[in-house]
């Protein structure tokens, strides 16, 4: 379906439409205003982060099962999702177009566009096409008599566009005053704290540029030892200009005639406390740092970053991608639109490497989704999962215990011997304050890397502490008995 199909779909006006009536006894007619603010330099540049960073995440179709399996859902909302949402836009364009008209208007409205269709059962389902981000200037909420909200949209070309409200989705930024809107009483940016912050930032910035321009414009005073006419006057102006471009030597050569008097231009700008008091003001309303701006940020700054301000962006767009796209039975069972961050947490090699160790390790990614995480092609056989043999599952785990225990109750240890040598804790299944049998075997496996000299004796020390919560003082003991 095309843009003017997508348009024509609008037309349709509820019968005996009036104003949706709201509790705070508002009209709710909005106009979408308050783009003044993004003359600043620095709010253009917080937003372009902020846009920029969220392009990166990856929207997918899931559904959750029964046994709280996720699967992807093959079907056309993933196919419009993961390349093109429709004709004119790439994921990316799609997504950095919504979080702009976000921060411009505190609201941002996605069209999808879809058809009803029949499935083999007689069962009706929504078959999507396309999304479009809409930019209107007017927003009117209106009902109809049998109670359905819907949307009257206006736009900058005169077009106006009536669609169930239900039909749209909808994002709010500081969704507070108005009843439907984000922003204001009158669902529009509510930038009035901003907008005083930024009036100071551009009288700074203009008064240091005046004060460059006047530092700059007079040097001083030529003196002229007696009356000159019109014309003379004009003369001797061009003759000591000539004198100044001549002077290649930083000396200006007079006769008695003139005297030049030096101006010294002392102008006074703003200190650099103050100047980024200013501006750091300016990036906690957007919450991003100046790190974040300029891309020298370490883990914890990203992080903090993410958890502040992209979080609950993703979130929201989640919630609101799927309470539009899904009917209340089709969320009951398990479908929702996620919108996965791992590319923005997992930007540098070290992370990388981290999830590789924790998650490859464990059978949860498949050698072509490790490659990714590096940026290598897959390969045709890379479907499969590998996982070390130093895990276990935690019912064979408490299984192998109890069969120890009861063993050694018998008279006989399966691991005779070894306790001694590596002074591991007696077996306890019921405390939960001992080690099962998974981590004896991975243990085991750390004190033979020390013993064939794979594995310092402080490195292995640092791994036991960290990964078996050992203290420092057992693991040395467990190492220096058993070697």
């Amino acid at each position: 379906m095309g843009l003017k199909d997508f348009f024509a779909k609008l037309t349709a006006q509820p019968i005996s439409a009036r104003y949706a009536k709201l509790l705070s006894g508002y009209v709710p007619v909005f106009t979408q205003f308050g783009q003044s603010v993004y003359a600043s330099d620095v709010v253009q540049t917080c937003i372009d982060v902020i846009a920029t960073e969220c392009s990166k995440l990856e929207p997918r179709h899931i559904r959750t099962d029964k046994e709280g399996l996720i699967n992807t859902v093959p079907g056309g909302i993933n196919r419009l999702l993961r390349v093109a949402p429709n004709e004119l836009m790439t994921t990316r364009d799609f997504l950095e177009k919504i979080i702009w008209l976000l921060y411009m208007n505190y609201n941002a409205f996605i069209y999808p566009v879809y058809d009803i269709r029949t499935d083999a059962r007689g069962n009706k389902f929504k078959q999507f096409s396309a999304f479009y981000p809409l930019n209107p200037n007017l927003v009117e909420f209106i009902q109809d008599d049998s109670g359905g909200i819907f949307v009257r949209l206006s736009f900058a070309s005169g077009d106006r566009f009536t669609l169930a409200y239900k039909d749209l989705i909808h994002l709010r930024k500081k969704f507070s005053v108005s009843e439907v809107m984000g922003g204001g009483t009158n669902g529009q940016p509510d930038n009035d704290a901003i907008l005083s912050l930024l009036d100071i930032n551009d009288t700074v910035l203009q008064g240091i540029g005046k004060a460059i321009k006047a530092s700059l414009a007079i040097k001083g005073i030529v003196k002229i030892n007696t009356m000159l006419d019109n014309e003379k006057q004009e003369a001797e102006r061009a003759r000591f200009e000539a004198s100044l471009d001549a002077a290649q030597s930083g000396i200006l050569p007079l006769d008695l005639k003139g005297d030049f008097t030096p101006i010294k231009m002392d102008p006074k700008l703003i200190d650099k406390d103050t100047m980024e008091f200013l501006q750091n003001k300016i990036l906690s309303y957007y919450g991003v740092s100046v790190p974040i701006l300029s891309g020298e940020f370490t883990d914890e700054e990203y992080q903090a970053f993410y958890e502040k301000t992209l979080e609950p962006l993703i979130i929201s767009l989640g919630q609101a991608f799927s309470k539009t796209l899904f009917s209340p039975r089709e969320i009951d069972v398990g479908n929702e639109i996620v919108f996965y961050p791992q590319k923005l947490l997992f930007t540098n090699t070290k992370n990388r490497i981290a999830v590789a160790n924790i998650l490859g390790t464990r059978g949860a990614l498949t050698n072509n989704e490790l490659l990714e995480l590096f940026g290598y092609p897959p390969y045709a056989e890379g479907g499969t999962r590998y996982m070390s043999l130093n895990f276990a599952d935690v019912a064979i785990a408490n299984e192998y215990q109890l069969s120890r225990a009861n063993m050694k109750q018998g008279g006989v240890d399966p691991l005779a011997g070894l306790e001694g040598t590596l002074d591991l804790p007696p077996v306890d299944a019921g405390s939960g304050k001992t080690l099962n049998g998974a981590q004896v075997q991975s243990l085991i496996t750390v004190v033979q890397s020390v013993k064939s000299g794979i594995l310092s004796k402080a490195a292995a020390t640092e791994l036991i502490t960290s990964a078996f919560g050992l203290s420092k003082e057992k693991a040395e003991k467990i190492l220096d008995d058993a070697v």
